[in-house]
């Protein structure tokens, strides 16, 4: 468990409806172009935060990076802030093509056996030096909201 703090992000956006999600690449492709290019960006860790998730299985996603108060978003770039929130983080460290794998245990193993209650926040993922973006793997965190 993890009480984290207020986190600024700039980053990209995308509307998914699961389990289609092949616009994802895509959209990393893009917002690369902007890595170590944004105003204000606070190190080199990237992020992926799942919002706006209806039940339905549609959510915006964003990959983005932490940017400081100040930060001014590029054109093209969308600034969400996450309220400071209680989280469950798990750590995957397999391929990044089986993080999927891991996102299942939690939602299909932890949260029914946990006893915690999720609650309506961003999910979020931490890609930092620990996960080689050329080679999918290392480790990255998954970041799970739950009641306090």
């Amino acid at each position: 468990m993890e009480d984290r703090g207020s986190l600024l992000v700039a980053g990209s956006v995308g509307h998914y409806t699961l389990p289609d999600t092949s616009g994802i690449p895509h959209q990393w492709d893009e917002f690369a172009k902007y890595l170590g290019r944004i105003p204000g960006q606070a190190g080199s860790t990237s992020y992926v935060v799942c919002f706006n998730m209806d039940g339905s299985g549609k959510m915006d996603y964003m990959c983005g990076v932490a940017v400081t108060e100040d930060a001014v978003a590029p054109e093209g770039l969308t600034l969400l802030r996450i309220e400071p929130q209680l989280y469950a983080v798990f750590s995957h460290r397999d391929h990044i093509s089986k993080i999927k794998d891991t996102w299942d245990a939690i939602f299909q193993e932890w949260c029914p056996s946990s006893g915690r209650k999720l609650t309506a926040a961003p999910q979020f993922e931490v890609y930092d030096e620990r996960f080689d973006p050329k080679t999918g793997n290392g480790v990255v965190e998954i970041w799970i909201p739950i009641e306090r």
